[in-house]
């Protein structure tokens, strides 16, 4: 099952330096060379190898805020959060219209692994291996990927890190992306982070650990 992690947070709010996911064998870096990686983030959730499905399963599922895990609803938060400065939900000029789909660069072992489908949101699932898991969306500014990662730690247990990779469209979405990063950075992040804390901690409370 996947714990929180109850250790105090660092200022920065679980931002992490690129290299904690350019350092990694990722097989998005083959499917992706010529997106600009924008953001790397650890997400407070802990769990043994075989949890991984549960951390997808909190961005795939149709409407996590009435679902059991706090996980799940925390995920959610986030994803609105950075949903509306990226523009996420504006797919008008999406995928199959603007630009082709990523799935046409996946090699033969990540097409017979695909993710699970997205219920109401305008993502689509490239693939889903023991570790890893990429999700992309097109709207009229850029075309993004969302990816979800498994990484191994030095007490044997596994915590969850996201990224966001991004293909700016021309000088509009360049621009654009350069004017929402103070605010990606400074406020949106942090807050979610901050509230996926507050909400770890109180569950501590309540059940004396």
């Amino acid at each position: 099952m996947i714990e929180t992690q109850h250790h105090h947070m660092h200022e920065g709010h679980g931002r992490l330096p690129n290299s904690a996911h350019t350092s990694r064998p990722w097989r998005i870096h083959e499917i992706t060379p010529d997106f600009r990686l924008e953001d790397v983030w650890a997400l407070p959730a802990r769990g043994e190898e075989s949890d991984f499905p549960l951390l997808v399963a909190g961005f795939a599922a149709g409407d996590p805020s009435h679902g059991s895990s706090w996980l799940a609803r925390a995920l959610w938060t986030i994803r609105w959060k950075v949903g509306e400065l990226l523009g996420w939900d504006d797919a008008e000029t999406g995928l199959g219209a603007r630009v082709p789909t990523l799935r046409e660069r996946l090699p033969e072992d990540l097409l017979d692994a695909p993710g699970p489908d997205f219920d109401t949101l305008p993502f689509t699932s490239l693939y889903l291996i023991e570790n890893e898991f990429a999700a992309e969306i097109a709207n009229r500014t850029m075309h993004g990927v969302m990816h979800l990662s498994w990484v191994a730690d030095e007490t044997g247990g596994y915590h969850g890190q996201m990224a966001v990779l991004v293909k700016p469209n021309g000088l509009l979405g360049t621009a654009y992306m350069a004017a929402i990063k103070p605010f990606r950075h400074l406020i949106v992040y942090p807050a979610a982070m901050r509230q996926i804390e507050r909400e770890s901690n109180s569950r501590a409370a309540a059940s004396g650990h």
